[in-house]
């Protein structure tokens, strides 16, 4: 995996060799090819994790990666506007500046891309009052503004979005959450991704993927939380 902006195999050598030989042999060789999780999902995972990471050197390959995997452009322009929700604004902006350069090159335009607004996803209502009474309870008396735009924002707005299956709009924030050591949020959203048809085994290969893109603490420090999802729910 190559590509402008990235380093080259042997550019990585010539500074490190050890690490070339890992990211050839154990990174792009083996934990890419484990069967849980597919390469598609991978990619997912992975560009989630670097735009959450704001570690642009790397998104010209793994932009380009995500597209080969069968990732569409639709997909990656809708996992950049999920993500400055998510992770802010200015990391969406970094990625939206790689993702024009690959776009270009791949000539991809924007009648390929998701429109700024349209239909929805159906909204479970029962589901969403009980998630706003919870949140209103927890948060109306420190940031109603919050409170506000989680609801009519996020749960009404960006969550029923079509360019991104429930499942993999899912998949895309749990990922970012652990990338981010915010493992406050992880309970309800991996209950909510496994909702939404991620599987347990799909769910531990995320970690698996993690680890090598956003390090082994954020990723032990997310396992008890995930043991307890999967506890509760079996």
């Amino acid at each position: 995996m190559s590509g402008k902006g990235s380093l080259t195999s042997k550019a990585v050598r010539l500074v490190s060799p050890a690490l070339e030989k890992y990211s050839e042999d154990t990174l792009l060789k083996d934990v890419w090819k484990r069967p849980d999780l597919s390469p598609r999902d991978r990619s997912i995972v992975t560009v989630a994790a670097l735009i959450a990471r704001n570690q642009a050197i790397e998104m010209p390959t793994h932009f380009t990666f995500a597209l080969d995997n069968g990732v569409k452009p639709s997909e990656i322009s809708e996992i950049i506007t999920h993500l400055a929700f998510y992770s802010g604004w200015g990391n969406a902006m970094s990625a939206s500046a790689v993702a024009t350069e690959v776009f270009g090159k791949h000539g991809i335009t924007p009648d390929q891309l998701p429109p700024a607004s349209g239909e929805h996803l159906p909204l479970d209502e029962a589901a969403e009052a009980q998630r706003a009474a919870r949140v209103k309870q927890d948060a109306g008396p420190v940031a109603p503004g919050v409170v506000y735009y989680t609801g009519e924002l996020l749960f009404r707005d960006l969550w029923l979005r079509p360019a991104l299956t429930p499942r993999d709009r899912s998949l895309v924030t749990i990922s970012v959450l652990i990338a981010s050591g915010q493992v406050a949020q992880i309970t309800y959203q991996l209950n909510r991704a496994m909702d939404n048809g991620l599987t347990k085994a799909q769910a531990s290969e995320v970690l698996t993927q993690l680890a090598f893109y956003a390090g082994w603490p954020n990723v032990f420090s997310a396992i008890p939380i995930v043991k307890s999802v999967f506890e509760k729910r079996s």
